[in-house]
């Protein structure tokens, strides 16, 4: 049993990195929304012909602005797009990690019992420990994911501000990964390196 652990920690070494990349596609995508929902606010003040003043004077002024202002939101909702593709490989990723890992039971020529699954060897972690564990990190990220496509689909020229800083903190806050379960599977996992 004691083999099988390793080979799981190894599996969660992969985890780890795939987490890694996720924050910095986070940070990224965070960027990216809030430059979209500049450009949405900032549309809306264009729209107003009042706002313009003596530049209403200069023929085309407003369909100009309005033009690259909306070239530049179709631009960052093609990034965000590309962000939220590679979200979906992460969740792909970590699918297989699980699916890797229960097959990693399957493929012993003697399969462990109940017990076996449940025991614990020293700090060690339990089979089950590890099999549970990434599942629930997959889950986590793919309903994450949901929510930022959700949250990206949602976006449009009629967003009011409101609407756009409550998505903003939807995206920052990340409420189907939390951080402390995360940090708690890993513990386990990774007992006798914390202690």
């Amino acid at each position: 049993m004691e083999r099988l652990v390793k080979k799981y920690q190894q599996k969660y070494k992969r985890v780890r990195d795939q987490m890694d990349t996720w924050e910095d596609l986070n940070s990224r995508l965070l960027s990216q929304f809030g430059n979209a929902s500049s450009i949405i606010e900032r549309m809306q003040v264009l729209q107003n012909t009042k706002y313009y003043g003596v530049l209403t004077c200069v023929p085309g002024m407003k369909k100009e602005l309005l033009g690259k202002q909306m070239e530049s939101l179709e631009s960052f909702l093609r990034a965000m797009k590309t962000t939220l593709n590679e979200f979906d490989g992460i969740v792909k990723a970590l699918e297989k990690l699980w699916q890797d890992g229960c097959q990693l039971l399957k493929g012993e020529s003697k399969q462990p019992t109940a017990r076996q699954m449940q025991a614990r060897i020293g700090i060690r972690p339990s089979l089950s420990d590890c099999l549970e564990g990434l599942r629930a990190i997959h889950e986590m990220h793919h309903s994450e994911y949901l929510l930022k496509s959700s949250i990206i689909a949602a976006i449009s020229l009629n967003s009011s501000s409101a609407d756009l800083s409550a998505f903003h903190r939807l995206l920052a806050d990340q409420p189907n990964i939390p951080r402390e379960e995360v940090k708690f599977i890993f513990n386990i996992i990774f007992a006798e390196e914390i202690s």
